[in-house]
């Protein structure tokens, strides 16, 4: 496979950095939630870690977004069909979607809140209020988009499957493949196919 048909070394990187920060915070929000409020201390240890895995794959997802946008990503091969391209390019920008409206979402349900915010234990500057109902407003769109977000994931590896089980077509490889091509600096638009 040539340099040109994968993705550059810093995208492979931000993507399975992300990937493994993803896993882990799905697990942990659907851990978590299951936590007593008694004793006190315990759940707040445990959301505040939630907070901050949270608030730190937002960084790196702004990171990823604006590498994106200065580096066209390789294009599929001439062979996938256009009912393809159109899905991966709708499921790639769901899933950038949902990657910022959970951290997002997140975020301001907790400034409406009487607690603070800690990342990583440096406690935040609190500038919002508590109220009830932006509070509940940014929990549901928050739980949406992760009910979203692991069906967009769910399709997303149901196709990588698909294209390293059973088409053999090198794209899988694309993001996959070791060694990573060397960066490269791209002009050329921003097309809507890839990761």
């Amino acid at each position: 496979m040539t340099n040109e048909a994968r993705y550059t070394r810093t995208a492979i990187v931000l993507h399975w950095l992300i990937a493994l920060g993803v896993f882990a915070q799905l697990a942990l929000g659907w851990w978590m939630i299951d936590i007593p409020k008694s004793p006190p201390g315990v759940r707040a240890y445990w959301f505040n870690i939630h907070k901050s895995i949270g608030l730190t794959l937002g960084l790196l997802i702004l990171a990823r977004i604006a590498w994106r946008l200065m580096h066209t990503p390789p294009a599929l091969p001439d062979h996938v069909p256009s009912w393809q391209r159109i899905a991966a390019a709708w499921n790639h920008g769901l899933l950038y979607l949902c990657m910022v409206v959970m951290p997002l979402s997140g975020y301001l349900g907790s400034t409406f809140t009487k607690y603070p915010i800690k990342y990583w234990g440096y406690t935040l500057p609190h500038w919002g209020w508590e109220d009830a109902v932006l509070k509940e407003l940014m929990s549901r769109i928050h739980y949406g988009a992760v009910w979203l977000f692991m069906t967009l994931i769910a399709l997303h590896l149901a196709a990588a499957v698909k294209h390293r089980l059973l088409g053999h077509d090198g794209i899988f490889e694309r993001m996959w493949g070791w060694p990573p091509a060397p960066e490269r600096e791209l002009t050329e638009p921003l097309s809507a196919s890839g990761s």
